[in-house]
């Protein structure tokens, strides 16, 4: 699993944060003509997976936001990112939970975004289920209704984006030799051709013409004291099948809690009320032919734990789908 964050709950990231002060002073001085006064207090936020910053940060006149940033020189990925991440923000609807986008720094080959702060906590880990109730409810309101035609436009079709994430077992030639224990790589041995056509399955049954985040996990979340649920993190908005976030947010329950009833929450939850009957088992396929197969390659610059993180992923993934496919 993953490493424990000293407090008792497993951390939820693992990228090699910057902190306020190691920003160039221009960025910095930028961010503050943005909020209209020199930053006093930086609070590093732990979580996620970028070699950039990410700060709470209040003015000396009080105002408080969040800041984060990327340099290509660090990881040119996460630059790039966090510009898409702003361009899916500008152009996202009012009345959505999510933090409003206030401006964006470039200089050079670092970029800052600077957005509103939210006064929040991740979910507890493992998952509680008032809370995950929260978050799923929230995750139905961004797909309650379909995408505006113009916002449609600039956000790419969800099977466009998982086309090259769910071909993950095609690359994989011997399965009992994955990052798995014996047992499930034996079984996902005996039945890699079942993964194969199940991945393939998904994308067919996730387009669609609804909000979609790509991204649903606990570090992406924050769940205020009022019981309001932000979702943050938007560089992967896509437009597809409504109930996606929800089915690949169980991924990350399994993760914390692998006997938590995940099937009962699927039974029960209205986030669920569209999906169809095949969709669970191809979308868990597809997902774990992502991250186990991606989890053996190099990891990034910046990023000493992601593909621990990814590996971990795919074994919850598996383990669930295994679960489903023998009863």
């Amino acid at each position: 699993m993953t490493a424990d964050s000293g407090d008792g709950q497993p951390r939820l990231g693992g990228g090699a944060r910057l902190a306020w002060a190691d920003l160039p002073h221009p960025v910095r001085a930028q961010v503050e003509e943005i909020l209209g006064g020199p930053v006093v207090t930086a609070m590093s936020q732990p979580g996620g997976f970028s070699p950039g910053s990410a700060d709470r940060v209040i003015t000396a006149g009080g105002r408080r936001a969040f800041v984060k940033s990327a340099s290509a020189q660090l990881n040119a990925d996460s630059r790039r990112i966090h510009a898409r991440e702003a361009a899916v923000l500008d152009s996202l609807p009012d009345g959505l939970p999510v933090a409003r986008l206030v401006g964006v720094v470039e200089h050079g080959d670092w970029i800052a975004l600077v957005l509103d702060d939210v006064d929040g906590h991740h979910p507890h880990l493992p998952w509680r289920p008032g809370q995950l109730d929260a978050v799923l409810d929230a995750l139905a309101r961004l797909s309650d209704r379909p995408v505006a035609a113009e916002l449609a436009g600039s956000l790419p079709p969800l099977r466009d984006e998982l086309a090259g994430l769910f071909d993950g077992w095609n690359r994989v030639d011997d399965a009992t030799v994955l990052p798995l224990e014996p047992s499930l790589a034996g079984w996902c041995a005996d039945h890699l051709d079942d993964l194969r056509r199940l991945a393939a399955e998904a994308l067919e049954l996730v387009p669609g013409d609804r909000l979609v985040h790509l991204d649903a996990r606990a570090d992406n979340l924050l769940l205020g004291p009022d019981g309001r649920v932000v979702v943050v993190d938007w560089p992967w908005a896509a437009v597809g099948a409504g109930w996606f976030d929800a089915v690949t947010l169980l991924i990350n329950v399994r993760l914390y809690d692998p006997g938590y009833d995940v099937e009962a929450v699927l039974a029960t939850h209205p986030v669920f009320t569209d999906l169809p009957p095949d969709a669970v088992d191809a979308v868990l396929a597809g997902m774990a032919g992502f991250f186990i197969p991606t989890s053996l390659e190099p990891p990034p610059p910046g990023l000493p734990t992601l593909r621990a993180f990814q590996r971990d992923q795919g074994a919850a993934t598996l383990d669930w789908l295994r679960q489903r496919r023998d009863g």
